[in-house]
């Protein structure tokens, strides 16, 4: 297991910041937001001093239904070459779902979803990570995901989960704390029980982010302080072991070099206690972290930012053996098993038929309109809907910013009208073009100087000929009525 030790999410806004902080021994990049022959200069000096990058890649979706598209594993591989990386990560989640096996469009989530933790789903996501594991050129280590809902009918835990896919794969285990601290809140789930229950030794490194309470939902939103309950968490991770590396992820929002310093020292603090005593710790009295029911009344101590001293008192917690370390013979056995994967036969396509259908329902009901499928917790499909698309709307500002800058401040509001039973079908940047052909269609924006801004940006990118969903010949008059001023 590669030894990665302290590192940060690196992001071109704090690329400088990366540069200059201290004890940064390795950082990770979003696979998809790097090119193999040019990679960021910033991104190139931080190589050529010794830092170790990983590409974490959040496209590949293996936990749909269908197998892993080639084109994306031959960019993930290309770009962990170019990076000269000792692992690639990716998540268990799905992200898009329909096509040939549901006889319907294929549509985008433009995030990370939940797989079900089910037999059916265990096999796809077993022989998906089979499939990646053969085509990428270094080991693979998969990431647990944070959620908003749960999916009906399910047959095992998290960690029961997590457990058997590494029995099964060999695959290494990215394990996101703050996910754990999300599925507390969210969904009830006990982070130790997880914990226990999954093979520490197959634990690659570890995240730990921040995120906030609103109404009594705890969002992964990457773009606040980490908290004292997500350290608490860390703390009972590293009871149990040293975890080869720990990352800071940080995507939006992003504050001063010296916070995120404070954020680095505060997590260093955790896992230098729980390393300096994971060897002897053992049970003890103390309720643990995760025996704390959350409520929205605890909200305020929970969204507390964690301070270096608070992380201390973390570090302290596990030094005095208040963080108990849980073992199990099941355990034990599963961790013997890491580097021994069972070889696995094809999954029939009836198993991966059920679990394209009831994907597709699930999509759709989020990002197109359709109703819930039963069983699922509407208000929280309504709450995860929202989050789609403001994460949507956010990500299409980021690939095209020039949209915002010409629709000013209605720019969220009319892109949620235009999302509204629209889902995404072609990536980020087919789905500004939509969003522009959509607002040029219905005459928008009202003001005649930002309509032939937009037009004209629109005229630069979309080709020689209108691509999109409205008639062309309607568009067409619409975008010479905008040039001609009318």
């Amino acid at each position: 297991m590669v030894r990665l030790g302290t590192g940060i999410g690196w992001r071109p806004e704090i690329a400088e910041d990366i540069a200059r902080l201290p004890g940064i021994d390795w950082v990770e990049v979003v696979a998809e937001n790097v090119c193999p022959d040019h990679v960021p200069d910033a991104l190139r000096r931080l190589r050529e001093r010794g830092t170790t990058v990983v590409p974490h890649g959040v496209s590949l979706g293996l936990g749909g239904a269908e197998r892993p598209d080639p084109d994306r594993l031959r960019a993930l591989a290309e770009r962990a070459e170019a990076l000269g990386s000792p692992l690639v990560t990716e998540h268990i989640a799905f992200v898009r779902a329909g096509g040939p096996r549901t006889a319907s469009p294929v549509i985008e989530a433009g995030h990370l979803l939940p797989v079900p933790r089910t037999r059916d789903a265990l096999d796809v996501l077993c022989e998906n990570v089979r499939i990646a594991q053969d085509a990428l050129p270094v080991p693979l280590a998969v990431e647990n995901i944070a959620a908003l809902f749960s999916w009906p009918g399910e047959e095992m835990t998290e960690g029961q989960f997590l457990a058997e896919l590494v029995e099964r794969t060999g695959v290494r285990l990215l394990i996101d704390v703050a996910n754990l601290h999300t599925n507390h809140v969210n969904r009830g789930e006990d982070p130790a029980k997880a914990l226990d229950e999954l093979p520490t030794s197959a634990i690659a490194y570890v995240h730990v982010a921040g995120g906030v309470e609103r109404d009594g939902v705890w969002h992964d939103s990457h773009a606040h302080p980490v908290t004292q309950p997500v350290l608490d968490v860390l703390a009972e991770l590293c009871a149990r072991t040293t975890p080869p590396g720990v990352l800071l992820e940080r995507d939006e929002d992003f504050p001063a070099a010296g916070e995120l310093a404070g954020e680095l020292d505060a997590i260093r603090a955790v896992t230098t206690a729980g390393a300096s005593d994971a060897a002897r710790a053992s049970d003890a009295a103390g309720a643990s972290y995760a025996a704390r029911p959350v409520t929205t009344a605890d909200a305020p101590e929970a969204a507390r930012p964690v301070t270096t001293a608070g992380a201390a008192e973390a570090g302290r917690a596990v030094t005095a053996g208040r963080a108990p370390v849980r073992t199990s013979a099941a355990t034990a056995a599963i961790s013997s098993a890491v580097t021994a994967p069972a070889p696995g036969g094809p999954v029939p396509d009836a198993v991966r038929e059920r679990l394209a259908l009831a994907q597709t329902a699930l999509l759709s009901a989020l990002v197109a309109g359709t109703p819930a499928p039963e069983g699922f917790d509407r208000r929280r499909l309504r709450v995860q809907t929202a989050a789609l698309t403001a994460k949507r709307a956010s990500v299409v500002a980021k690939v095209a910013p020039e949209l915002p800058e010409i629709l000013g401040g209605g720019y969220r509001t009319a892109f949620a009208r235009y999302a509204d039973g629209r889902p995404m079908t072609g990536g980020y940047r087919r789905d500004a073009l939509s969003f522009a052909e959509h607002l040029l269609a219905d005459d928008r924006p009202d003001d005649p100087a930002a309509r032939r801004e937009l037009t004209l940006w629109w005229r630069e990118r979309s080709g020689p000929a209108p691509l999109a969903a409205h008639p062309a010949a309607r568009l067409a008059r619409r975008v010479r009525l905008a040039l001609s001023g009318r």
